[in-house]
């Protein structure tokens, strides 16, 4: 298990330091902000659907390892996927993060965003790895709402 959460370790730092997803999105269908006021992590979220599909996604932004690794690799995870399927993604991570889902077969559909699993035991960070996913409940819920959003991030 040592070795698992060392490859997880890894991968997460080489997210927050080389995250080729960390661009400009060109006619983006979706932005939206992301802001933690515990630790000034900022986000700029954008996003590309074609029909019901996630075509494209990158962020902007700053803040710490843990928030900008947690974007690239959500952004990774969903894109390619329907916006039914990236809400049930968001769902499962936003539950393992709160330790409220702990079924395997579940977690699995976290691809690579599974390595954020320990974070739970790390209330401080909590809110830092669930930026991005509570940025994307907002853009989705806008898509939803012809453009209205319904709620403020990181409750």
């Amino acid at each position: 298990m040592e070795d698992l959460e060392q490859v997880y370790n890894d991968l997460i730092m080489e997210h927050s330091m080389n995250s080729y997803n960390k661009k400009k999105l060109e006619k983006a269908d979706f932005q939206e902000m992301g802001h933690n006021p515990n630790c000034g992590d900022e986000i700029s979220l954008e996003l590309k659907l074609k029909e019901d599909v996630i075509e494209d996604m990158a962020f902007s932004g700053h803040g710490c390892a843990i928030s900008q690794a947690s974007t690239s690799i959500m952004i990774d995870t969903l894109k390619g996927k329907t916006v039914a399927e990236a809400k049930e993604i968001i769902q499962i991570f936003i539950e393992m993060i709160k330790r409220e889902e702990t079924n395997e077969e579940n977690l699995k559909k976290l691809e690579d965003a599974i390595a954020f699993r320990n974070v739970a035991n790390m209330p401080a960070r909590v809110k830092c790895a669930l930026l991005a996913w509570h940025t994307m409940e907002e853009i989705l819920a806008k898509n939803e709402n012809g453009g209205k959003g319904t709620m403020d991030c990181c409750d």
